[in-house]
């Protein structure tokens, strides 16, 4: 268990990590990349994608670095509910846009970080 949940950090993280360039890449290179799937930047300002992209970066450090380091290895299951949140708020957003082709890979990421989630809270808690 304590490897399967490992390896979903690692994957979320690096989910995270890709997200994180909307910190650095303009709003219309964002609307133009991935086609109908990253037409939803349009409903937001600039600084709210960087503030997106922000907690993503955050999430993806939170993910690894305090069980990695033993330092704060209780913040691993707080970033993991936080991905809940933004991953639960993709889901809606994407809803509320119609967007039902585009939905899967949201499902699929908030169902491994609520699993992240749950695991690293409960049987596999680094606080133990």
């Amino acid at each position: 268990m304590n490897l399967a949940l490992w390896i979903i950090a690692g994957l979320m993280a690096a989910v995270c990590l890709t997200g994180s360039s909307k910190m650095f890449v303009p709003k219309e290179k964002l609307a133009a990349m991935g086609g109908t799937a990253t037409r939803w930047v349009e409903d937001f300002s600039p600084g709210a994608l960087k503030a997106i992209g922000a907690v993503e970066l955050l999430a993806a450090a939170g993910l690894i670095l305090p069980a990695a380091l033993d330092i704060a290895p209780v913040l691993v299951p707080l970033a993991a509910t936080g991905l809940v949140l933004l991953f639960a708020g993709a889901l809606t957003m994407r809803l509320r846009r119609g967007e039902r082709v585009t939905i899967a890979g949201d499902l699929v990421y908030l169902a491994l970080a609520l699993f992240l989630a749950w695991g690293r809270f409960g049987p596999e808690s680094f606080t133990g």
